[in-house]
């Protein structure tokens, strides 16, 4: 991932309705840092993870960050402007900002964009002077502390001489301002007798702005705009801390580049989705409440469609275009029963079994219509076959003889006795056996290949019957 840009619930104690929002603080913090232990190994090695959060946590959560990712990693606690007017019932100080905290994977490697120049910047150049060079802005030609070597008097055109002001001196050797002035690159005045100032053309403003840690609400947005943008997908609720798409959009900007890949895990509205699509970038959402279906869905519809006319849509020049896959999660394939046994869920009917086995075993889900066992294949010889059924050594026997020689066949019961050999094109495993050598028991394996999750370690045997020989056989 080469952003990964959150907005987690913010522990502020309200409990609103979209979120598990205000639990005990020691815990909240745990939750957070297992997501960003997860995340950080998601990182492409010049990415950088965005965290928007208030200041009940914002110090708390910047230490933790600091732990996952190193202090060194630490890019900037940016400051944004939510709010444009006070709050009148502020019990103490109205509170008018929120943080986004930055870091990056490797600080070293990574760097930001750039940030556009506005036509507001450019209007302030102007060429009062008549300068061939064209319009241009002044700056100052001092520095904020005394240097003797740096102190001394410049003779202006109209031939005043001028020193800098007490505390003062040159910011360049005598040497280097006498050529400015020979090239007509400092401004005296209009009557030439004024302290000299440094002419910084627009013509030469190559490249962009480099950005600073405030963010201000003409200039990203402010909570009330983000309502509004959640309100046009047709929403009926909103969220209380919403973000507006100009200031995901600021972030996207400085952090990827068209085609890089974007995550956010808490993907409330949709917003970043929203706007990593208009902005060209590839995105994976994800988000375990109702408002998926409320807020998420419709709005990525509209923006594919190009029927959502707000946010940065005009900026961008968004019309519409791509498209996106919507998955969900499936419950958990087994359950424990009252003695503490592993079974298969009772949310799962057979055809969900099938496929889910098929997922965890590598196999692809293509049940057939004439041939029962034929429930998944790998290859065009190799197939699954899944059943709660008890197998014995004739229904093993003859699944062999129906498979043929030149075909394989994985077989995935509840519990099955046969002989040792006698089935050499077929492989039989148990539920939940199967299932649970799939689980991750503690390494570091996040390939999301669920095929390659490592092997659970062996069980010691337990007391009771045991199958005629082991629960693998080929």
């Amino acid at each position: 991932m080469k952003c990964i840009f959150i907005d987690p619930p913010y522990n502020t104690g309200s409990a609103f309705e979209h979120y598990d929002d205000g639990i005990e603080h020691s815990l909240w913090l745990s939750l957070i840092r297992e997501r960003l232990e997860v995340l950080k190994r998601l990182m492409s090695e010049d990415g950088s993870l965005w965290i928007t959060i208030d200041d009940n946590e914002a110090h708390y959560l910047k230490v933790l960050c600091d732990e996952v990712f190193g202090r060194a990693n630490f890019v900037a606690n940016v400051i944004w402007q939510k709010k444009f007017s006070p709050q009148n019932d502020a019990k103490w100080i109205s509170n008018s900002h929120d943080h986004i905290l930055c870091f990056a994977k490797d600080k070293s490697i990574w760097r930001p964009n750039s940030l556009p120049r506005s036509d507001a910047m450019d209007e302030r150049y102007k060429n009062p002077d008549n300068d061939p060079r064209g319009p241009w802005a002044s700056t100052d030609l001092t520095r904020a502390e005394h240097r003797d070597r740096d102190f001394w008097g410049l003779a202006t055109p109209s031939g005043k001489e001028v020193f800098p002001a007490r505390g003062r001196s040159w910011s360049r050797p005598p040497e280097n301002i006498e050529k400015l002035k020979s090239e007509g690159r400092l401004y005296f005045g209009p009557n030439g007798d004024r302290m000299p100032r440094l002419k910084k053309y627009l013509s030469e403003m190559s490249g962009g702005l480099t950005p600073q840690t405030i963010w201000l609400n003409n200039e990203v947005g402010n909570t009330q705009e983000a309502k509004r943008e959640v309100l046009q997908i047709g929403a009926e609720t909103v969220f209380d801390t919403p973000k507006p798409e100009r200031l995901v959009h600021r972030a996207l900007h400085l952090a990827t580049n068209p085609g890089d890949l974007v995550l956010d895990s808490f993907l409330g509205s949709g917003t970043t989705a929203a706007v990593a699509h208009k902005m060209g970038r590839r995105w994976i959402g994800i988000e375990l409440g109702e408002h998926c279906h409320t807020h998420c869905l419709p709005r990525l519809k509209k923006v594919v469609d190009g029927a959502d006319p707000a946010g940065i849509t005009e900026a961008v020049g968004w019309k519409g275009g791509g498209g996106f896959r919507y998955y969900r999660l499936a419950p958990s394939l087994l359950q424990q029963d009252k003695w503490g046994n592993w079974v298969i869920s009772s949310d799962y009917n057979a055809p969900m079994l099938a496929e889910a086995i098929c997922k965890l075993e590598g196999f692809t889900y293509a049940p057939s219509d004439t041939i029962y066992w034929q429930h998944g294949r790998s290859t065009e010889q190799d197939f699954l076959y899944v059943t709660t059924a008890s197998l014995n050594h004739d229904q093993l026997q003859q699944l062999s003889d129906e498979v043929g020689f030149d075909r394989s066949l994985l077989v995935v019961c509840t519990s099955f006795r046969g002989r040792k050999e006698g089935y050499p094109n077929l492989t039989v495993k148990k539920i939940p056996k199967a299932v649970l050598t799939r689980c991750e028991w503690g390494h570091d394996d996040y390939s999301l290949k669920v095929e390659n999750l490592p092997a659970a370690p062996k069980p010691a045997p337990e007391p009771g019957q045991q199958s005629l020989f082991e629960e693998e056989s080929k």
